[in-house]
């Protein structure tokens, strides 16, 4: 998703605090490095005795911790720009109820935009879970930064829109669209589904 600009919260820092700050820093670099960038998140039990001892509050730590397992959502997005052209896809894949679909790529000189739609039959009388709302994450060979920047749903279609960086080829044949499927945004979870799209 499309972050808002950062603006400091105040002008005040107490510079008696930078050097601990900076090992703070230190320890969440070596966290990631120790759980191989995949930290999880702690059990509650851990966070109220933390809590307990260290004198802090239990939602603080929450927050804390569910922000470091959270660091994707907060690398710096390409925002496309300088629009050249359209490219047909075309295809569709049957998953169980849904109907995925690729229509087109839109090609910029530093980005492409790709939107996946999602189509189903909303019969109220039929038990089914097809009207969840699920979180698709994008990945195309390992080789490219895809990320989600809008997205939403009815009661029987849903579309989601991707940023790939650096800019797809415009020759897209050959070019494996992956999409994972998970019951929770940030790839939270194991997948619960895969939809393959091959050109």
């Amino acid at each position: 998703m499309i972050r808002m600009p950062f603006e400091r919260p105040t002008e005040h820092y107490d510079e008696r605090i930078i050097d601990i700050d900076q090992e703070i820093c230190s320890l969440i670099k070596k966290r990631k490095e120790v759980s191989d960038n995949n930290p999880g998140f702690p059990p509650l039990e851990y966070i109220s005795k933390w809590s307990e001892q260290l004198g802090l509050y239990e939602g603080f730590l929450m927050s804390l911790f569910g922000s470091m397992m959270n660091e994707e959502q907060y690398k710096p997005m390409i925002e496309p720009a300088g629009f050249r052209q359209h490219i047909a896809i075309l295809k569709s894949v049957v998953k169980g109820e849904r109907f995925y679909t690729l229509t087109s790529l839109r090609q910029y000189s530093n980005a492409s935009v790709l939107t996946l739609n999602i189509d189903w039959d909303d019969e109220p009388e039929v038990e089914s879970n097809s009207h969840q709302h699920r979180h698709y994450e994008l990945d195309i060979n390992g080789q490219y930064d895809c990320r989600m920047i809008n997205g939403g749903s009815r009661s029987d279609h849903a579309s989601y829109k991707y940023v790939v960086s650096p800019p797809l080829p415009d020759e897209i044949s050959g070019i494996q669209f992956r999409f994972k499927e998970y019951s929770h945004p940030f790839k939270m979870g194991e997948a619960s589904d895969e939809i393959v799209f091959e050109l």
